[in-house]
């Protein structure tokens, strides 16, 4: 392998490809980016057997090859380099591969390309798919995926859920005590029921896609989802499970509703939560006679703290605990300024939704005292 590039060209495909390395992986190889150059392209590859990326990086190529090359050392020295700087990347059957440039040379160590697992290709031919912009589907998962549980006791849970509903895509993700909703307009109608995308591959999703200004084409078979856009190739595995009825926990009939700006309930957490205990309790009271809607915390080891959130009221009178990460973590998901708070009880259920924009829900359960 004999290539010519850019910095510009190849660091963002090294820096998306090394991610998705395994970092912990019993077989070295599978640290390693496969670099192959052919057809005019280099093809970054990586994989930790979960999910695999294939992104191609225009290059000069004055003889064609295969290596793999431990990813996060040639990622790291490559963003090293100066901006603009032309640089060559050489490899030879016997030897590392050498990376230089006018001022700069280093050689690092390689692996056989033979060991490395190949990136699985979802059939086009036979599998379901549909078109949409990658900056509408990024938005679906970044509005839910933190909603998903860290454990994979029920993979269901561990995964954010995709489906079609209408003319909308709809994203939903829960860990049993909170449950996110986002919907997405889309303009081809999907042929295809639901997946479940684990949550550490929706991530990588999220980040690999994050910035591209271009529609991507969306293949779905039996276990796995595959995204491909001009220059990138991503396929991971979809779980297999049964996905909670959520829609049947969303309660229809509310005794309290609350509407706030948002970045005064930020301002009001900030001050608020340097005073909550280890179970990040916060209180909230609603006591529309009085117009007044109160955030309150209380720790024994450090004190207590009280704010009043300038708000619009309406209902019953109520006292009701939450976790305030919980809340807080959905507050980046709604664009709008307004927010309002419905709730349904003092036992049950609170939904947030932005004032104005129903393609975005937020479900929270209460915490006891």
């Amino acid at each position: 392998m004999k290539i010519e590039t850019t910095k510009d060209r190849l660091a963002d495909a090294l820096q998306k490809a090394e991610k998705v390395t395994a970092k912990n992986a019993n077989l070295p190889v599978l640290k390693c980016v496969l670099l192959e150059a052919s057809k005019g392209s280099l093809f970054v590859r990586s994989t930790n057997l979960d999910i695999g990326l294939e992104i191609s990086v225009p290059v000069k190529i004055e003889e064609e090859g295969i290596v793999a090359v431990p990813g996060n050392i040639l990622s790291s020295y490559i963003s090293q380099l100066p901006v603009d700087k032309s640089i060559q990347i050489e490899h030879k059957v016997i030897g590392g591969l050498k990376v230089s440039t006018t001022k700069n040379s280093t050689s690092i160590k390689t692996f056989s390309p033979e060991e490395y697992p190949p990136i699985p290709k979802v059939d086009t031919d036979t599998s379901k798919s549909f078109k949409i912009e990658a900056r509408a589907f990024v938005s679906g998962l970044k509005a839910v995926w933190y909603s998903s549980a860290n454990s994979n006791i029920k993979p269901e849970l561990s995964s954010v859920r995709v489906y079609p509903d209408g003319n909308n895509l709809v994203f939903v993700a829960t860990d049993g005590f909170r449950l996110a909703e986002k919907k997405v307009k889309i303009d081809q109608m999907p042929d295809f029921t639901h997946i479940l995308i684990p949550v550490r591959n929706a991530s990588e999703i999220i980040r690999i896609f994050d910035g591209v200004d271009e529609t991507v084409e969306v293949f779905i078979d039996d276990n796995q989802i595959a995204i491909k856009s001009g220059s990138i190739y991503l396929v991971s595995r979809t779980i297999e499970g049964n996905f909670p009825d959520y829609k049947a926990i969303i309660p229809k009939e509310f005794v309290s509703t609350v509407v706030v700006l948002k970045q005064d309930l930020s301002n009001a957490f900030k001050i608020n939560t340097l005073f909550s205990d280890s179970f990040y309790h916060i209180s909230f009271s609603i006591d529309p006679k009085e117009k007044k809607f109160t955030l309150s915390t209380k720790n024994n080891e450090v004190g207590e703290s009280s704010t009043d959130v300038p708000s619009t009221l309406e209902g019953e009178s109520l006292q009701i605990n939450f976790n305030y990460r919980y809340i807080n973590d959905c507050l980046a998901s709604m664009n709008t300024d307004s927010l309002s708070f419905e709730f349904s009880g003092s036992n049950r259920p609170l939904v947030i939704r932005p004032v104005q924009d129903t393609s975005f829900l937020y479900l929270v359960m209460p915490m006891n005292r």
